[in-house]
């Protein structure tokens, strides 16, 4: 069961990260750079290595085939938000308190990736959908705050606030009319880009995977001499979803609106081939360690339509269920991920933060110490480790709409609270029930007991942080 108090110290030195130095006089073998890509509401089954023959994904099947496949990745929360948070920090979205989408923004009591990173000398970059807290100073929101990735780490930043069209994203795309967004009108009355605190108004149109990777490899080129951290946050494939004609008539067969998903994905993996391909030109493949993951379960909308795929999994975004957290995911590190690997152990976003840092030996100092939840991912990509150690929560919540979901796994035991309000309470195990389709809340009262003991401690250690436990003053 949990441990609820982990006090993350790791050494300098650990069997998965870089050779440690013989001597107090060596120099120090170069740290490898680190590449954070992740997608925005793809589905665990929108992808080819997941078995979906009808999306075309080249890119993406190559570096898993290359590196390493995760079966049982999860996202941190069934929705945007809060799993992007999770993926800085090491930590349960519930601790930091970002607990939905355009709600609060990334306090800078948080330790992040980046600026772990930058007290060893790694430069860092920011590219794509931030979405943890406003990038504009002069942005007003009712339900958040300026909080930009440069005020947690980031050098270079290229980075909307939030979801724009995966096509021309500064233009309101057709299908797409609101009250405050009209056809072929500004996107949300401007420029959604920030580039270094300004706006941007040029090279926005198309793509828009090709719009950020624009800015991603000019700055791997600029800082190929040093370690670097690259984080890629795509828009795609979030509503609204749109592709260019050259991507959709890949899918001409299908409806429009399979063209536009189907298509945007594809332009999506045909810019992370293009950063795959830059780092072989560069030479530093073998120094850079890159990761892929998608944010959360298919949208709501497209995964009823049945345009997007959770594959076999129950659910979809906004839910607890295995479909809205469960994701694609993949990493690859040559000459350090064999290939063809693949692990079915439960990870999650909230391992990068202890992964990268377990790589690069850092260690909090005794007065940042703070709970992490996460677990080195090294271990389980080499073999050594087959059984996660700890509990997985996920959450998030709006309790004016009566909606609180929240779930644990504990080693093959699932709890989960439906969302919707008033939700149920449900008891599954994922061993012999992966695809949710037998409730043992009823036969197993015991179980449910000890589970529901577990997730009150969690969330209670949870409030703690959140209430300023992990905070000085």
């Amino acid at each position: 069961m949990i441990n609820q108090k982990i006090i993350f110290t790791l050494c300098v030195c650990i069997a998965s990260s870089a050779a440690c130095v013989s001597a107090e006089n060596e120099a120090q073998p170069r740290l490898p750079n680190i590449v954070l890509m992740m997608s925005d509401d793809q589905g665990w089954g929108d992808v080819g290595f997941n078995g979906n023959a009808d999306i075309i994904t080249p890119n993406l099947d190559s570096m898993a085939k290359n590196g390493v496949r995760f079966d049982r990745f999860y996202a941190a929360a069934p929705l945007c938000s809060p799993t992007r948070g999770s993926c800085l920090t090491g930590r349960f979205p519930f601790r930091y308190g970002i607990l939905a989408a355009h709600t609060s923004g990334l306090r800078v009591g948080e330790t992040t990736i980046a600026e772990m990173l930058k007290s060893k000398g790694y430069s860092n970059g920011f590219f794509g959908k931030w979405h943890i807290g406003w990038v504009k100073p002069d942005e007003l929101g009712t339900r958040g705050h300026y909080s930009p990735p440069s005020h947690h780490g980031f050098d270079e930043v290229f980075a909307t606030t939030s979801a724009v069209p995966t096509w021309d994203p500064t233009v309101t795309p057709k299908g797409w009319d609101s009250k405050s967004n009209k056809v072929g009108e500004p996107w949300k009355g401007g420029f959604p880009y920030m580039h270094n605190g300004k706006e941007a108004t040029e090279n926005l149109e198309g793509d828009d995977s090709r719009v950020i990777m624009d800015r991603v490899i000019p700055f791997i080129e600029r800082n190929k001499e040093q370690p670097f951290f690259v984080t890629v946050w795509f828009h795609t494939p979030h509503e609204p979803v749109v592709a260019g004609e050259q991507y959709k008539k890949l899918y001409a067969k299908r409806g429009q609106s399979r063209q536009n998903y189907y298509g945007a994905i594809t332009a999506m993996d045909e810019q992370i081939g293009r950063l795959r391909d830059k780092l072989r030109e560069l030479g530093v493949e073998k120094d850079t360690l890159v990761f892929f993951c998608s944010d959360n379960g298919p949208s709501d909308g497209a995964a009823k339509k049945g345009i997007a795929s959770a594959g076999p999994f129950k659910g979809h975004k906004h839910q607890m269920y295995e479909g809205g957290v469960l994701v694609p995911a993949c990493a690859e590190w040559p000459g350090v991920i064999k290939p063809d690997t693949k692990t079915d152990v439960r990870v999650s976003t909230i391992d990068y933060f202890p992964t990268i840092a377990g790589i690069v030996g850092y260690s909090f100092s005794s007065q940042k110490s703070r709970t992490i939840d996460g677990i080195d991912l090294m271990p389980v990509i080499s073999g050594k480790v087959v059984r996660r150690d700890r509990d997985l929560f996920f959450g998030f919540r709006r309790l004016h709409d009566e909606i609180d979901g929240k779930s644990i796994i504990s080693g093959d035991f699932k709890l989960l609270r439906e969302a919707k309000p008033n939700g149920q309470v449900r008891l599954y195990d994922l061993s012999r029930d992966p695809f949710e389709e037998h409730d043992l809340a009823a036969e197993m009262p015991d179980v449910l007991a000890k589970m529901m003991q577990s997730l009150e401690a969690l969330e209670a250690s949870c409030q703690l942080s959140r209430d300023g436990a992990d905070y000085s003053y």
